[in-house]
């Protein structure tokens, strides 16, 4: 006669608490980061439940490109010094809008002229009703 399965253990469940503490660590070093560098009119959006993309969208702009290149290296610096692991970056090159990846953060650094046209902010902040409508 066959011994008995035993069932297998259930795996240990994560801790919401803990995810959300690790979410608002990111999401305050970034807020932090940008305004140490000068950003102007920086706006967080939280898209939970919005986008599976991500959970939080920052938007900022910088005067010139040059600041727009400096706020990205400087905010990658500090993800990666916090923690957070090396983020993805794009439109570096050209620093008109770039942006930055870092999983549970979308960050969008815009010179002021570009993030006008594009007014991706006023996209996402938008209340969609549970429906989709």
């Amino acid at each position: 006669m066959a011994s008995p399965r035993k069932k297998p253990a259930p795996a240990p469940a994560i801790e919401p608490v803990a995810e959300l503490a690790n979410d608002n660590a990111m999401i305050d070093l970034v807020l932090k980061s940008l305004d140490d560098a000068k950003a102007e009119q920086t706006v967080s959006i939280d898209i939970t439940g919005k986008s599976s993309l991500t959970d939080h969208m920052v938007v900022t702009s910088g005067r010139s490109n040059r600041h727009v290149s400096a706020l990205a290296d400087q905010l990658v610096t500090a993800l990666r010094d916090g923690g957070f692991g090396k983020p993805r970056v794009e439109g570096l090159p050209h620093a008109d809008w770039v942006l930055v990846d870092a999983g549970d953060v979308i960050v969008h650094i815009f010179r002021p002229e570009v993030r006008e046209f594009y007014n991706i902010e006023k996209m996402w902040a938008v209340d969609f009703a549970p429906d989709g409508r």
